[in-house]
């Protein structure tokens, strides 16, 4: 069996930045366990699988040691692959997946994902968060993952976190956030139970960002960036319950899986 393999840098404009992310069309789907193996050859944050179901396309999108129910940049990937090489000619992609119905449109060069808001509520500030990152944050918020909100912009960006700590918390990342000059806000996202020490960029991190920090500083529209080695700017709009994540993409190869 021969199968195409795309490698897109999501959430950027140039090579070598944002998130990288491999795309696999299918016709079927494979075994799961093969998928699970493919993406830990990737060795990728995340290797996005779709297949084609009448108009839409059913996605899925695995780690290299499991599944996730939700991933943004693995998205704004594969929207590029779609819109750029297998259906140029569509106006609006509809994913079906078991975070429910995502929809991408393009926007010049750009991609725009609609993606669901995940709240998160004011929660105790975890001892293993103040270890992690040897300063409290002013305060934390959680849902699926911790929040760590700070008031230092500087700090955030140049923390070096104890990986083992954030380890022991009993949520399965967390991501720290604080104000910005330049932006409305940055952040940082860590994951590292899951083999995932720092992402570069989190698109479906914004679900739960956006929310809090359009609520906070009273607008619907924000810009950020996610303040990573790599790094990765975002425009962002909530609208209603769902979560506008705009961004860009550029393709860095594409490739022949043999099995």
């Amino acid at each position: 069996m021969l199968l195409t393999q795309y490698q897109v840098d999501a959430f950027s404009e140039k090579l070598f930045e944002g998130n990288p992310a491999a795309v696999v069309p299918l016709q079927n789907w494979l075994d799961d366990n093969l998928m699970q193996q493919i993406a830990a050859e990737n060795n990728l944050s995340e290797t996005a699988f779709f297949v084609k179901e009448g108009e839409n396309y059913h996605i899925r999108w695995f780690t290299p040691e499991y599944e996730v129910p939700l991933c943004g940049h693995a998205t704004i990937a594969s929207s590029y692959v779609i819109f750029n090489y297998l259906n140029p000619t569509i106006g609006e992609i509809q994913f079906t997946s078991s975070s429910g119905i995502l929809k991408v449109t393009k926007n010049e060069d750009a991609y725009i994902l609609n993606f669901p808001i995940q709240e998160a509520v004011d929660c105790e500030i975890p001892y293993e968060m103040t270890e992690a990152f040897g300063k409290a944050p002013v305060s934390c918020l959680q849902n699926q993952d911790y929040i760590a909100v700070y008031d230092d912009e500087e700090f955030v960006k140049k923390v070096i976190p104890n990986f083992e700590a954030i380890k022991q918390l009993d949520k399965r990342a967390v991501m720290m956030t604080a104000p910005s000059e330049k932006y409305d806000f940055v952040s940082r996202f860590f994951i590292p139970s899951h083999g995932i020490n720092e992402d570069p960029v989190t698109g479906s991190s914004f679900t739960r960002l956006a929310p809090y920090w359009a609520a906070r500083l009273g607008k619907n529209k924000l810009t950020a960036k996610q303040v990573s080695k790599r790094g990765g700017k975002v425009e962002l709009e909530v609208k209603d319950d769902r979560v506008l994540i705009k961004g860009k993409a550029i393709l860095f190869m594409k490739a022949e899986i043999y099995l």
